[in-house]
C-alpha cells in the first residue's frame, strides 16, 4: 500500500481529526479537574485554619462549617465588608455571613475610585471586593482591592460632561 495515498485518503482524514478532537477534550477535562482541586483544596485549607484565622475553635469544625451544604468557597477573590484591619491582614464578612480573611503585602493595589490607598487607611464598616489568589494558610492573598461606596452614598457629579 502506497503511503501517499493513505495519508491523501478520507479514513486517514477522519482519523485524524478524531484524535485532535479527543485530544482537545481531554486536555479541557484536565484543566477542569485541576481548578476543582484547586477550589477544594483552598476550601479545606480554609476550613483547616479558621481558629488560627478567626480564633475559631481549636479542633476545627468537623462538619459544622459555616458554608455547609455549599459549593466551595471562593478562592480567589471576596466582596464583603471590613470588620477588622489588623498589620497586613484584613478581615471582611461576606454577603453569605461567611468570614474570610485577606492577606495584603507590598505589591497589593488598594484603590477608591481613581485614589490609591493604603491598608492603614481601610476601615471596619468599608465594603471592598478583593481579587488574589488563594493561599495554603486559608487566606486569600490579595493582588487588588477596590474600595467600594456604600450602598445608596455615592452619586455621580452633576457637572461631568458625558462622553459619547
Amino acid at each position: 500500500m502506497d503511503l501517499n495515498k493513505f495519508f491523501q485518503s478520507k479514513a486517514f482524514k477522519i482519523i485524524f481529526w478524531g484524535m485532535v478532537a479527543l485530544i482537545i477534550v481531554l486536555t479541557v477535562f484536565k484543566v477542569g479537574m485541576m481548578i476543582g482541586e484547586r477550589r477544594a483544596d483552598f476550601s479545606q485549607d480554609w476550613g483547616d485554619n479558621y481558629h488560627r484565622n478567626f480564633a475559631g475553635p481549636k479542633e476545627g469544625f468537623s462538619g459544622n462549617l459555616p458554608f455547609a451544604g455549599q459549593d466551595f468557597i471562593e478562592a480567589n477573590g471576596a466582596f464583603g465588608q471590613i470588620m477588622e484591619v489588623k498589620d497586613q491582614t484584613i478581615v471582611i464578612k461576606s454577603p453569605d455571613n461567611v468570614e474570610k480573611a485577606i492577606s495584603t503585602d507590598e505589591k497589593t493595589t488598594i484603590k477608591r475610585f481613581q485614589e490609591v490607598l493604603k491598608i492603614s487607611d481601610l476601615k471596619a464598616g468599608d465594603n471592598i471586593v478583593v481579587i488574589g489568589d488563594p493561599g495554603d494558610d486559608g487566606q486569600i492573598k490579595a493582588k487588588f482591592i477596590r474600595v467600594m461606596p456604600s450602598p445608596g452614598s455615592f452619586v455621580p457629579s452633576q457637572n461631568r460632561e458625558e462622553k459619547i
